[in-house]
């Protein structure tokens, strides 16, 4: 297979020999280093230097070489390999590395941070640009190999339809099942606590007291405005809809499955059936629900059509009661606001995020290229990035570093043996620090390393606090939809059908909460919804589905 994917790769680049070569820095030749490096029983430090190349994106602003980090100074020094690298500014990555694929005079042995998605690493597949990894990671990736063995899920995730790898995942663990601190996404609702206080109210636990608590917000207008020095209107409850949504708040409604995947519109049932969530009598009686919360005045008449930096803009200025967002912090600040937990209506329920149960996942981070002279040694070296004590410093920072800022300092764990501890930052943003040290690419963070090789970042630890304390405990589903991996024909079938119908939901479901909800109105609704192909949609949601539980 791999020598008809060689010739393949070679009559396309025939074709592309026009193109130019867009590299970032450094120029590429073949790895004959590489070459002469068998990977059977190979042990770093190598006893000779070997070069091998590999393509990078860094977060724009940061230090453009990336053997001048600490992270990979450290491991050419353990490895004595040295990586020739073209590195491609983030924001230019996207234009860039489409044409560096189709040309092979750009092509290094590996792409670091691929970030590619399921088409990308199809499409490239079958233009033979990269090629399968399976047979190195049970070969010659000793670490990969011993996550996949303890959750077979991930290699599961990693595999197409032919039980080929075309990819190294990152993958980063935060709580998992219904602890995992995607669970809840953007869409987590947080409460103006301070401002609860100040009018004698409590938290509310019903879709009725919620409705109370925004009216009382918007009669005392005046007085928190007064009391607190708000410059301008409170605004009782803002949102983004169809992305940092309320669509939480109407899990109660119906069977409470609610609409929280907001881009899909899918969820999964106990008995392991995908359905359409923007379809069920919950959603209609839901969005009917926040017409009547619009209707009152108690929704800012922007959510449908203000950007993000507005709605920042207004939250900086301390305007909401309640809002929606991955963290507060980003909105307004942590001290003011507390979670809300599932509100009743029906029923009390929380619908996990799909692809939640998994925690973070990127199937398409690195691929090694045809081009590569030796993948079984190069895969060895990427191996290395999925080690315990390296995975976390490749996705944060490290240690050590000339400048005032660490991620980590370097302590012990309660055996005394070395591990990285989040460092206090002071001032300085966690995001901007992380961005200068970390390099990114293919990686694994376990949830069973946290106090043995690494400790939690304080910014997920309360986040994880929170989505336990509020939300797992309503989260009565079985399942949700995990991350899979389409075949090329099922992806365009998908795309085609996905790109009219969720448009149409999303706009529909503004429509309803603004203008309100009729029978021959929605009715209407479900018939174009069907005729977008609905039927179709979700036969190849459940084919996937149905195969994954049966690997």
């Amino acid at each position: 297979m791999k020598k008809s994917m060689k010739r393949a790769f070679a009559a396309m680049m025939t074709a592309s020999m026009a193109v130019g070569m867009l590299a970032g820095c450094g120029s590429k030749g073949q790895s004959s280093e590489a070459a002469k490096v068998s990977a059977d029983e190979l042990t770093f430090p190598l006893a000779d230097k070997v070069t091998i190349t590999g393509m990078i994106s860094y977060p724009t602003g940061t230090e453009e070489e990336p053997n001048n980090r600490t992270i990979f100074k450290r491991l050419e020094e353990e490895t004595n390999v040295h990586v020739d690298w073209t590195a491609i500014s983030s924001d230019q990555w996207g234009d860039k590395i489409s044409l560096n694929m189709a040309n092979k005079d750009a092509l290094t042995d590996f792409v670091f941070n691929a970030g590619f998605s399921n088409s990308d690493l199809i499409r490239y597949a079958e233009q033979g640009v990269i090629i399968p990894v399976e047979e190195y990671i049970d070969a010659n990736m000793p670490n990969l190999k011993a996550v996949f063995d303890k959750y077979p899920e991930y290699r599961t995730m990693c595999e197409d339809k032919d039980g080929h790898i075309w990819a190294l995942p990152w993958i980063e663990q935060l709580g998992s099942e219904k602890t995992a601190i995607q669970t809840v996404g953007n869409n987590f609702t947080y409460i103006n606590k301070k401002w609860l206080d100040f009018l004698g109210l409590e938290t509310p636990t019903t879709v009725d007291e919620f409705e109370q608590v925004l009216l009382a917000f918007k009669e005392h207008a005046s007085e928190l405005q007064a009391e607190f020095g708000i410059d301008g209107d409170i605004i009782p409850m803002s949102c983004i809809i169809n992305d940092n949504d309320p669509s939480l708040l109407i899990n109660g409604f119906g069977e409470g499955y609610g609409d929280n995947d907001i881009g899909q519109h899918i969820a999964v049932t106990d008995d392991k059936k995908v359905i359409f969530t923007a379809t069920q009598d919950g959603f209609k009686s839901g969005v009917e629900w926040l017409h009547k919360l619009y209707e009152e005045g108690l929704m800012d008449p922007e959510c449908f059509t203000q950007d993000w930096s507005t709605y920042v803009a207004k939250g900086k200025s301390h305007r909401y009661g309640v809002c929606f967002t991955w963290d507060v912090a980003n909105i307004d600040n942590i001290e003011d606001y507390v979670p809300l937990a599932a509100l009743e209506a029906d029923t009390r329920n929380v619908t996990p995020m799909n692809g939640s149960f998994t925690s973070g996942f990127d199937r398409g981070r690195c691929v090694v290229t045809a081009k590569c002279d030796n993948p079984a040694f190069v895969c060895a070296w990427l191996d290395l990035m999925y080690d315990p004590f390296q995975s976390p410093q490749n996705n944060w920072g490290t240690y050590g570093e000339d400048d005032e800022f660490d991620i980590f300092e370097l302590s012990t764990n309660d055996k005394g043996e070395k591990m990285l501890k989040h460092a206090a930052l002071g001032d300085a943003s966690p995001v901007e620090v992380r961005e200068a040290e970390a390099v990114g690419g293919p990686l694994a963070i376990l949830d069973e390393y946290y106090g043995v090789y690494v400790t939690c970042p304080d910014d997920a630890q309360y986040r994880l606090d929170w989505i336990k304390e509020y939300y797992t405990d309503d989260m009565h589903c079985k399942y949700v939809y995990p991350n899979v991996f389409m075949s090329a024909d099922d992806t365009e079938k998908l795309t085609g059908i996905q790109t009219d119908l969720i448009s149409y939901v999303n706009s529909s479901k503004s429509d309803f909460i603004m203008n309100g909800v009729t029978d021959a109105g929605w009715n209407e609704y479900i018939d174009k919804v069907n005729a977008y192909g609905l039927d179709e949609y979700l036969s190849i949601y459940q084919k996937y589905l149905d195969a994954f539980y049966a690997n």
